[in-house]
């Protein structure tokens, strides 16, 4: 176990195609503190999911260590992933992903009534806070359907959030809003990024990812370079 909060060591994943084995990633190294936002970059079919689907336990490595939140989940068993996922990990999709017949309060709380980690009056406490957080505190009751697609994607940020998660991944998560929106979805990521938590964020927006804490260039598997931005 590392200090880091993400620590990739030497990680390798190795697809099976009718052309060969092909390698997604290639031993690849990485290490993100707690508080860092991190934006992963790269042209299509570089690495970029793949790191992401790593990270986030739903694919395994073929080679290598994958260290999240102090835990090593490359030898992790799905039940055990299961687990570990509820408690450990916030993800944000670029379609945000609600339950369309449920209130954005609703939508909210399911993911702490899965893990059963606070009492029921903790979690309708917990749900109000988070929406009031991401500035839809008028919109408990409101259905998706109801809703913009920023203020959707904001449901989509509370819900992440719901479990107090060491880590939030973001995949393509204003690639479906327009240009103003995605700007204040980014600001919010900041704010609580500044809060402590480390969010890492793919994206194809170069000018969202110049903005971020740490820039992760990936090409053909590779992380080809690093920017620190802050700090």
């Amino acid at each position: 176990m590392s200090g880091y909060v993400i620590d990739l060591r030497n990680l390798v994943k190795s697809y099976r195609t009718e052309a060969g084995d092909f390698l997604a990633l290639k031993g690849l190294d990485l290490q993100i503190e707690s508080g860092v936002f991190a934006a992963v970059v790269g042209k299509s079919g570089c690495g970029k999911s793949t790191l992401i689907n790593m990270i986030a336990g739903i694919d395994r490595p073929t080679g290598g260590e994958c260290w999240v939140a102090g835990s090593p989940i490359h030898n992790f068993s799905e039940n055990q992933m299961a687990v570990w996922r509820g408690n450990n990990l916030g993800v944000i999709y670029q379609f945000f992903q609600l339950l369309p017949t449920l209130t954005a309060m609703e939508n909210v709380l399911l993911p702490m009534d899965f893990r059963n980690k606070y009492t029921a009056a903790e979690r309708l406490q917990r749900a109000e806070f988070l929406l009031e957080t991401v500035g839809l505190g008028d919109q408990l009751n409101k259905l998706p359907t109801t809703m913009s697609g920023g203020q959707q994607q904001r449901v989509a940020i509370a819900r992440s959030l719901a479990n107090d998660p060491a880590v939030v991944l973001a995949d393509e998560p204003t690639g479906n809003l327009d240009s103003r929106t995605a700007n204040e979805i980014f600001e919010l990521f900041e704010r609580l990024a500044a809060q402590g938590k480390t969010f890492v964020m793919v994206t194809h927006d170069n000018d969202l990812a110049s903005r971020a804490g740490r820039i992760i260039r990936l090409a053909d598997g590779e992380i080809v370079s690093i920017e620190n931005r802050l700090g």
